[in-house]
């Protein structure tokens, strides 16, 4: 998959001009409702046998708006994944700053749809651009002037009538329901990460960990113990994780969470190295112990209740 980091004004055009069948939002988590459109678009690039373009946007324009951080569900490297293997030939990630968000629906549609060559356009029923969100997916077919196609692709839905989002999604995790974001997202949530030097207080215990130090704008799952699966290399691990504060050791207060993995089938140094954890099962939510041995003995529950759940 090419990739091309585009910004207004100074960095618009790409070296080689190609025709394209472009899906275009922001697609934070790629979800079944994001899939769907990448999808229609996929399908007509095959019809008219040019490329499959997915177009988004970093940051995630209430960024800019609000200054607050959003809480990414899928980092730039994770989407880039998940595009890639959607089957996507080149990704356009535009630069979402004040030169871009000025300007008006038809000057972006100028450089942004026809100046790239796109011959169809794919969005779904929600997607706005230009100045303050003004243009629509009907301004898009109405200022196309027959350059270009465009299809809407109507909301998707889970039990019967909630919509797929982002926000749904964000939500599901805040409360560690990571079974049911899973669904949404067709996949299961992954976060990235490297192991970093702990307080070795899991091997104190007999349970080795590896910690991993996550980016603070990447959404993490709810604090709690999960059933996970790692990818260290190109090796899949079994493991247990702790994300959170350790409240038995520590005043929540005052400690940012960090994940916490023990891998079920094998004992190995892992420090610097990269790790996507994928969170499969919710275990029990975070509590406190009055002593060592009464958290000793619940890290064993743990450890076998995600043994039993990750059997095949």
């Amino acid at each position: 998959m090419k990739i091309y980091r585009l910004r207004y004004p100074d960095s618009i055009n790409i070296p080689q001009q190609l025709a394209f069948s472009l899906a275009i939002g922001f697609f934070d988590g790629v979800h079944r409702g994001h899939q769907e459109v990448i999808r229609n678009a996929k399908k007509v690039a095959d019809d008219l046998s040019i490329e499959t373009a997915v177009m988004t946007f970093d940051p995630h324009p209430s960024q800019l708006f609000s200054g607050k951080n959003v809480g990414y569900i899928t980092p730039i490297e994770e989407k880039v994944r998940v595009l890639e293997s959607l089957g996507v030939d080149t990704l356009f990630i535009v630069s979402f700053d004040w030169e871009l968000a000025s300007l008006s629906p038809q000057r972006f549609i100028d450089i942004f749809i026809k100046g790239l060559g796109v011959k169809h356009v794919t969005a779904g029923f929600d997607f706005t651009f230009g100045s303050k969100g003004s243009g629509t997916m009907k301004d898009m077919q109405e200022l196309s002037e027959g350059d270009f196609g465009t299809t809407v692709i109507s909301k998707v839905t889970f039990d019967q009538e909630n919509k797929v989002s982002s926000t749904e999604i964000r939500q599901l995790l805040s409360t560690g329901d990571v079974e049911t974001a899973a669904a949404l997202l067709g996949r299961p949530f992954r976060t990235l990460g490297e192991v970093i030097h702990g307080e070795k207080r899991g091997r104190q215990l007999g349970f080795p960990t590896a910690n991993i130090q996550t980016a603070k704008e990447h959404v993490v799952p709810a604090s709690g113990v999960y059933a996970v699966r790692c990818l260290i290399g190109d090796t899949w691990y079994r493991g247990v994780c702790n994300m959170g504060v350790k409240p038995t050791f520590h005043d929540p207060e005052h400690r940012i969470p960090t994940a916490e993995v023990h891998l079920l089938d094998v004992n190995m140094d892992l420090y610097g190295q990269k790790m996507a954890i994928e969170w499969l099962y919710h275990i029990r939510s975070e509590q406190k112990f009055d002593s060592l041995d009464a958290l000793k003995t619940q890290i064993g529950k743990d450890k076998q209740t995600a043994k039993d759940l990750l059997t095949d």
